[in-house]
């Protein structure tokens, strides 16, 4: 009695009852959303985002230490500069070998251009630095 009460009670509301379609319309701009979602999903994003950024977290360095820094860089580039003019002259780089303080410096040409082989004699440490063919 109470499936033939529900049916018949189904079949009158029927005709009255109305469906729609179902549209999908995505929020992210990168999927075809709409591009002013942008802004709102990017700080939702950071808000949410745990991970600590390192670069962010370096101190700001103070007016002093900007002008050490900056005093002992030029200090530094008076220095090399002085031991270049003293070990190579005005004329430039030579081939040969030289050594400033524990660093040994061969100087050669190759296929690529002039080769500088670096050694530090303490640590063993050795760097190649090239310089192409103008």
């Amino acid at each position: 009695m109470k499936f033939i009460l529900t049916f018949t009670v189904l079949l009158f509301i029927s005709p009255f009852i109305n469906a729609q379609a179902l549209v999908y319309k995505p929020v992210n701009p990168a999927f075809g959303g709409d591009t002013f979602n942008y802004q709102w999903l990017l700080s939702s994003a950071e808000a949410q985002n745990m991970q600590k950024d390192k670069t962010a977290q370096m101190t700001q360095q103070t007016d002093l230490e900007r002008f050490k820094a900056n005093l002992n860089s030029q200090l530094l580039s008076q220095i090399s500069s002085s031991l270049y003019k003293q070990q190579f002259g005005t004329d430039g780089i030579k081939q040969g070998s030289y050594t400033f303080g524990s660093y040994s410096v061969d100087v050669y040409p190759s296929a690529d251009g002039l080769t500088l082989n670096i050694l530090d004699t303490t640590t063993g440490e050795q760097t190649q630095v090239i310089i192409p063919n103008q």
